[in-house]
C-alpha cells in the first residue's frame, strides 16, 4: 500500500492504465501526457526547469528531478490514484483522500521542485496544504478550470466570414509563433519554452486548424492526440485584432467535427472559469460541463 514512482511511461501506463481509462475523460489530461511521452519521448526531455532563475538550457538528464515521473498509489493491492510530474508544469493529480495526497508532497516528491499541483480542489489543498507546511513556501491560486464534453455540436450562425482548413508544415513559423502567444496570454508554466518541438509533435497528427478569412488565418484551434477514444481541443488562439468576428467560436467547431469525423466518441476542452466568454461559447456550440479543476502554484519561501 503507498505511492509507487517510476519513470518509465509504459511501466506507468501497464500498472495505472486501467485504472486511468475507468473515468477516461475526468483523467483526460494523465491519459493524454502519458500516450503523448511514449509516442514521442522527446517532447518533455528538454525545456525550462520549474525555478525561473535555473538555466533553461542545462540538461535535464542532468538533473533527474526536471525529468518526467509518473505513480500511482495501491490500496489492497488496487490502484487508488496516480500522478504524473512533467516540469515545469504542475503535479497532475487524480482525486485521492487528503492523508495520500499530503503523503505524496512530503514523503514521495520530496526534494523534487515543484512549481504547483493540478487537481480536483479538494485534493489540490491538501497537496497544496502538506508542501506548504514542510517547506514553509508559498501557495497562491494559478487558475481554476473547467472541463467540458461535446454533447451535440451546433455550429455557430451565422458563421463568421472565412473557411477553415488543416494546418501544414509550411504553417510551422505561425503556429509557433500564436502557440507562444498563448501562453504567455494565459500565464502558462512553460509560458517562456520553445514551443518548436510541442507544435511539430501536433502537426505530425494533423492536430491544428486555421481558420481563414481573406486569404489570411485569423483564429487556431489545436487538438491532443486520440487516446482511448478521445481527443480534446486547445489551444484556441485569435490574434487580438481578429477578435470579435466570432472566429474562435467557428475554428472551435470545425476541430470538434474534425475530431468526431476522426474517430472520437468524446470530444473535451478546459477554460478558464475566470473568462466568462469562452465559457459561454463553448456552451452555445454544445459543451457541458464535466467537474472543475484548481490549478495552485508554488513558491520557495
Amino acid at each position: 500500500m503507498g505511492w509507487q514512482t517510476t519513470s518509465d511511461v509504459a511501466e506507468f501506463l501497464g500498472a495505472a492504465g486501467p485504472f486511468l481509462r475507468a473515468d477516461r475523460v475526468r483523467n483526460t489530461v494523465l491519459l493524454t501526457v502519458a500516450e503523448t511521452i511514449r509516442e514521442n519521448p522527446a517532447i518533455h526531455r528538454a525545456g525550462p526547469a520549474a525555478d525561473p532563475a535555473a538555466d533553461p538550457a542545462a540538461d535535464p538528464a542532468a538533473d533527474p528531478a526536471g525529468l518526467p515521473l509518473f505513480g500511482w498509489r495501491t490500496a489492497e493491492a488496487t490502484v487508488r490514484g496516480t500522478f504524473l510530474h512533467t516540469p515545469p508544469f504542475p503535479v497532475l493529480l487524480t482525486a485521492v483522500p487528503a492523508a495520500a495526497a499530503a503523503s505524496l508532497a512530503t514523503e514521495t516528491l520530496a526534494g523534487r521542485r515543484l512549481g504547483g499541483v493540478n487537481a480536483d480542489p479538494e485534493t489540490a489543498e491538501a497537496f497544496a496544504g502538506a508542501w506548504r507546511e514542510i517547506t514553509g513556501g508559498r501557495v497562491s491560486e494559478h487558475r481554476r478550470n473547467r472541463l467540458y464534453r461535446l454533447a451535440g455540436l451546433t455550429w455557430p450562425d451565422p458563421l463568421p466570414d472565412g473557411a477553415p482548413r488543416l494546418a501544414a508544415d509550411g504553417d510551422m513559423a505561425l503556429l509557433t509563433d500564436w502557440f507562444g502567444a498563448f501562453a504567455r496570454e494565459v500565464n502558462d508554466f512553460a509560458r517562456d519554452a520553445d514551443h518548436t518541438v510541442a507544435v511539430r509533435e501536433r502537426l505530425g497528427y494533423r492536430g491544428f486548424t486555421v481558420w481563414e478569412a481573406d486569404g489570411k488565418p485569423v483564429s487556431l484551434a489545436g487538438v491532443t492526440r486520440q487516446v482511448a477514444g478521445m481527443i480534446r481541443v486547445g489551444p484556441v488562439y485569435t490574434p487580438p485584432e481578429s477578435r470579435g468576428y466570432g472566429y474562435a467560436s467557428a475554428v472551435t467547431a470545425a476541430a470538434s467535427e474534425e475530431a468526431r469525423a476522426a474517430g472520437a466518441d468524446e470530444v473535451l476542452l478546459f477554460t478558464d472559469l475566470d473568462n466568462p466568454v469562452s465559457n459561454s461559447i463553448y456552451q452555445r456550440i454544445g459543451y457541458r460541463p464535466v467537474e472543475d479543476r484548481a490549478v495552485l502554484s508554488f513558491s520557495e519561501r
